[in-house]
């Protein structure tokens, strides 16, 4: 029966239901399958969106003689899918001492550490793995890099994203790359350094100029955002993005006809793209123009109704123009789309 088996351990263990009617499945676990059959079964129970059903299958499975090699691993596996960081650290672990060339308990226990907090505990681990021959889906790389940054490792980190990349480690694009992730972690002199290392390995280098232009309007420094943003569109004249962001420079610097002007250029290269519209409706707005402000907006929000920003800006539109009901409307959409955005903080007990 042990092809039945599977099929059961597929399915999980609860009962079917067939005709409104509740059955007990026929094929229930059997520890005399081969053990590579009862793992798949789990990884796929697993995969699937099924965790705690693999969980009570690992539990039947251990009160069986042989249990089958590997159930620590699958444990680790659905502990992490359901989110208990700690059980599954504390899976992989016994997986790694019942065998320490497991590659993906190596590998995920690593990525486990990270979002515990442990990145430096995480460091060794995710390293070995990456150097084992690797048949996982994951790539430890990314993580690997964001642990070398909270490790204050930042040449590593630059050498792990350029192997994610397939770049070369010491060169132009592996330091903007760097410089991209840690902009992104809010480290911006870090940021900053490695974009103009990029830039004197490589000065023609594209988007060195609007990656420094990105880092300098985040610090808010507005008039090196713009110097630097107008040299990648002298360099980088059909990239429609540097139109977008040199005109929200020009728009928080005060200068509205110039930011009007470049992020109507990035429209005609980016049609597709919300954001030089809703950039163009605050600009509007704060040239007293509140009808065409509510132009740009309208179509805004017909592209992405889900962006609670352009309903905000055009229930003030609206307001300027004396439409108060359109005014409410749009406020309260805004109010009910922010909302559902952020983060819900559950209930532990």
């Amino acid at each position: 029966m042990g092809w039945l088996c599977v099929a059961a351990l597929a399915v999980g263990c609860s009962g079917l239901v067939l005709s409104g009617q509740t059955t007990t499945p026929s094929a229930k676990v059997d520890a005399g399958g081969s053990t590579a059959e009862v793992l798949q079964s789990l990884r796929k129970t697993i995969d699937s969106g099924h965790p705690q059903d693999a969980l009570t299958q690992i539990a039947e499975l251990r009160t069986k003689q042989p249990a089958p090699h590997g159930l620590s691993r699958m444990e680790g596996l659905a502990q992490y899918a359901l989110g208990h960081l700690q059980a599954a650290d504390a899976a992989f672990g016994i997986a790694l001492k019942e065998d320490g060339t497991d590659v993906e308990s190596t590998q995920m226990r690593g990525m486990t550490l990270f979002r515990l907090g442990r990145p430096a505990d995480a460091i060794p681990l995710l390293e070995a793995s990456r150097t084992m021959n690797s048949g996982t889906k994951a790539d430890p790389n990314y993580v690997l890099a964001l642990c070398y940054i909270d490790a204050r490792r930042y040449d590593d980190a630059r050498r792990a994203f350029a192997m994610q990349y397939g770049f070369t480690p010491d060169g132009a694009p592996a330091y903007l790359l760097a410089a991209r992730m840690l902009l992104r972690r809010e480290y911006l002199p870090l940021a900053q350094g490695f974009a103009k290392k990029a830039l004197d390995l490589q000065p023609s280098l594209p988007l060195a100029h609007a990656l420094l232009g990105e880092i300098a309007l985040a610090g808010n420094h507005l008039d090196e955002a713009i110097a630097e943003f107008e040299k990648e569109r002298t360099s980088n004249p059909l990239e429609g993005s540097v139109y977008d962001r040199l005109g929200d420079a020009y728009s928080r610097a005060a200068r509205y006809e110039e930011a009007q002007h470049s992020l109507q250029e990035a429209l005609l290269l980016e049609p597709n793209a919300t954001g030089p519209y809703i950039l163009l409706g605050k600009t509007m707005l704060k040239r007293g123009d509140a009808l065409g402000a509510a132009t740009y907006l309208e179509h805004a929000v017909q592209m992405d109704p889900g962006n609670y920003i352009s309903h905000s800006l055009l229930g003030q539109a609206y307001r300027t123009m004396g439409r108060k009901d359109d005014a409410s409307r749009e406020t309260a959409t805004a109010q009910r789309l922010q909302s559902a955005s952020e983060p819900k903080i559950e209930n532990a007990n």
